[in-house]
C-alpha cells in the first residue's frame, strides 16, 4: 500500500515538474471513466427522462391516426399497471415509516418536529396562494369569450369550506382503522326525504331544484391516509416509551420498511415503459388538443410560470437560508422523483421513489424523512394552493366579476385552507376549486372549462407538492439537528453502560469503551473450577447482580 502511494506521489511530482497537469496526463481515459461513473449513478434518472420524452413523442406521433378507444386503452394499460404497483406499496410504506420513525424519537421530539413541519407546510401553502393571486392579476388570463366554448356545463354542487375542514377532522380521527384503509368520510347534501332512504345520492337531481337539502356524512372509495398517518404517529410515539419491550415491534416495522424499499428498487426498472404508456395515453385521450390549448393558453402559462418561479427561486432561497448548502444540487438530486410525480400526477404514487432518493442519494436523516414525507403527502399541497387561487380568479375574470381587496383575501385564505384538506390523488384540486368559487359567489359551472386541460396542469402542480415535501424534510432536519444529536447522545449513553456479568470465572462489563478507557479482564484460576461446578446454583443470582 505504501509503495502504491509513493508511486502516485512520484507521478504527481514528475507531472508537475514537467509542466503537465495530473488530470491532463491521464488523458481521455479519466474522462471516459468519469462519464461511465456518472451514467451508472444516474441511470434511473436517464431512463425516467427517456420515458417522459418517448411518451410525448409517441402520443403526438399517433394522434393523426385517430386511434379508437380500445387502442388508446391498450396503450395506457402498461402505465396503469405501473401506477397500481406503486400505489400497492404506499400503505405499508406509510405505516412502517411513520411507526419506526416516531418510535425512534421521544414524544417531546416528535411534537417539535410535527409543529415545525405543520408550520412550514401552512406558510408555504399560504405563500403559493399569494403568488398565484399576484400572477393571475398581473397576467389577466381570463377572457369572457371563453364561456362560449363547447365545454359541457357541470352540474351545480353545494360546497362549503366549513364542511371541508370538518371532513378533515373526521378523516384525521377515523372510527374504524380497517375502514380507513379503503374509505374516506366526506359531507354531501341530499334531498331531505332521501337522506335516510338513499345514502348513495351525492348531488341534487335537476328535477328537484327547490327541495330542501340536508347535510349527510357518507363514505367514498379511497384510502384515508390522513387517519392512518395520525394513528401511526400516536402508536409509534407510545411504542417508543416501552423501551426494550417494544424493540421487537420497532425492529419489525424497520424490516418492513427495508423490504418495501427493495421492492421499490426493483419496480423502478419498469419506469420507462410505465411512464411512456401513461403520458402517451393521456395525450391520445384528449379531444381537440390544439383547440383546448390555444383557448386556455394564458391560463396554462400563468400556472406554469408560478410553479417554476416557486421551484427555481423561492424553494432555493428557503433551502439556502436554512440549510446553507448548494440548493440546486439538492434540486438536481430529486429529478427522478420530480419526473415520476409529473408522469403519475400523484404525490402519493411517487412517495416510494421519494423515500429512496431522500435516504440513499441525498442522505437526509431517515428519522425526519419517515416523519415528514408521509405527512406532507396528505397536507402539503403547495401547487394545489397556487392552482386554486389562479383558477378561481381566472373564472371571476372570465365572468366579468370584480373582486375587491376583501374578496382577494378570501381567495387566498380559502385556497390555503382547501389545499390542506386536499387528497393526494389526481384532479383533487378541481373539487376544492368549487369551495373557493362558492366563497366569492362565482359560477361553479365554469369549472368544466378546466377539465380539458387539468390532465396537464395537474402534473405540473404535483411536482410542486412533491418537491415541497422534500425541501420541508431538509429544513426540518436542519432546525432539529440539535435535538437529533441529543437523542443520539442519550441513546449512546443508555447503550454504553449495561449490567456487568460474571461468566466462566471472568468478570466482564458489557460496556461500549470510551477512547480513554482501559478495560481489564480478570480471571481467578483458583476459583474457576468452583464456579464451573456450581454453575447451576450460582449463575442465576450472579447474573442478576449489577455493578
Amino acid at each position: 500500500m505504501e509503495e502504491k502511494s509513493s508511486a502516485r506521489f512520484s507521478e504527481y511530482l514528475f507531472a508537475k515538474m514537467g509542466g503537465q497537469d495530473v488530470l491532463a496526463s491521464q488523458g481521455p481515459r479519466k474522462v471516459t471513466a468519469d462519464t461511465r461513473k456518472w451514467i451508472q449513478d444516474n441511470l434511473l434518472l436517464l431512463i425516467t427522462l427517456s420515458g417522459v420524452l418517448l411518451g410525448v413523442i409517441l402520443g403526438f406521433g399517433l394522434r393523426p391516426l385517430e386511434l379508437g378507444g380500445n387502442a388508446v386503452m391498450l396503450i395506457s394499460y402498461p402505465g396503469e399497471l405501473f401506477m397500481r404497483l406503486l400505489k400497492l406499496m404506499i400503505l405499508p410504506l406509510v405505516i412502517a415509516s411513520l411507526i419506526s420513525g416516531s418510535a425512534s424519537l421521544n414524544a417531546r421530539m416528535n411534537g417539535k418536529i410535527a409543529v415545525r413541519t405543520l408550520v412550514y407546510f401552512i406558510l408555504t401553502s399560504l405563500f403559493n396562494a399569494i403568488l398565484g393571486v399576484a400572477l393571475v392579476i398581473a397576467i389577466h388570463p381570463g377572457d369572457p369569450g371563453l364561456r362560449e366554448s363547447p365545454a359541457t356545463a357541470s352540474r351545480a354542487r353545494v360546497v362549503n369550506i366549513l364542511d371541508s375542514l370538518l371532513d378533515l377532522g373526521r378523516n384525521m380521527f377515523p372510527d374504524n382503522l380497517f375502514q380507513a384503509a379503503f374509505q374516506q368520510a366526506h359531507t354531501v347534501y341530499v334531498p331531505k326525504h332521501q337522506s335516510i332512504l338513499n345514502d348513495s345520492v351525492k348531488v341534487l337531481p335537476e328535477s328537484l331544484p327547490e327541495e330542501e337539502l340536508t347535510r349527510v356524512v357518507q363514505y367514498r372509495s379511497g384510502t384515508n391516509t390522513l387517519g392512518i398517518v395520525f394513528f401511526c404517529l400516536v402508536f409509534g410515539t407510545f411504542l417508543g416509551t416501552l423501551g426494550e419491550k417494544g424493540q421487537v415491534v420497532i425492529d419489525f416495522f424497520k424490516a418492513v420498511f427495508e423490504v418495501i424499499m427493495r421492492m421499490v428498487s426493483s419496480v423502478m426498472w419498469l419506469t420507462p415503459l410505465g411512464i411512456t404508456s401513461v403520458i402517451a395515453g393521456k395525450i391520445l385521450g384528449v379531444d381537440d388538443l390544439g383547440l383546448v390549448m390555444s383557448q386556455l393558453a394564458w391560463f396554462i402559462i400563468t400556472v406554469v410560470v408560478g410553479v417554476f418561479f416557486y421551484q427555481l427561486v423561492i424553494m432555493q432561497l428557503i433551502y439556502l437560508a436554512f440549510v446553507r448548502k448548494n440548493p440546486f444540487k439538492f434540486y438536481a438530486g430529486l429529478a427522478q422523483g420530480t419526473l415520476t410525480a409529473f408522469a403519475m400526477a400523484s404525490t402519493a404514487a411517487a412517495l416510494p421513489i421519494t423515500f429512496r432518493l431522500m435516504n440513499e442519494k441525498l442522505r437526509v436523516d431517515p428519522r425526519i424523512t419517515r416523519f415528514v414525507l408521509p405527512i406532507g403527502c396528505n397536507i402539503n399541497m403547495d401547487g394545489t394552493a397556487l392552482f386554486v387561487a389562479v383558477a378561481s380568479i381566472f373564472i371571476a375574470q372570465m365572468n366579468g366579476i370584480y373582486l375587491g381587496f376583501g374578496e382577494i383575501i378570501t381567495v387566498i385564505l380559502t385556497s390555503t385552507a382547501a389545499s390542506v384538506s386536499s387528497a393526494s390523488v389526481p384532479s383533487a384540486a378541481l373539487v376544492l376549486l368549487l369551495v373557493v368559487l362558492s366563497a366569492i359567489d362565482a359560477p361553479v359551472q365554469d369549472v368544466s372549462l378546466l377539465f380539458a386541460i387539468d390532465w396537464f396542469v395537474d402534473r405540473v402542480r404535483t411536482t410542486n407538492n412533491m418537491l415541497g415535501d422534500c425541501y420541508a424534510a431538509a429544513v426540518v432536519e436542519q432546525l432539529s439537528k440539535k435535538e437529533l444529536m441529543a437523542v443520539d447522545a442519550a441513546a449512546y449513553q443508555s447503550e454504553a453502560v449495561l449490567p456487568t456479568t460474571v461468566a466462566n470465572g471472568c468478570i466482564s462489563a458489557s460496556r461500549v469503551p470510551d477512547p480513554d478507557t482501559v478495560i481489564v479482564e480478570m480471571q481467578d484460576d483458583s476459583k474457576k473450577n468452583g464456579i464451573a461446578n456450581g454453575a447451576t446454583k450460582a449463575t442465576k443470582p450472579i447474573n442478576e447482580e449489577t455493578v
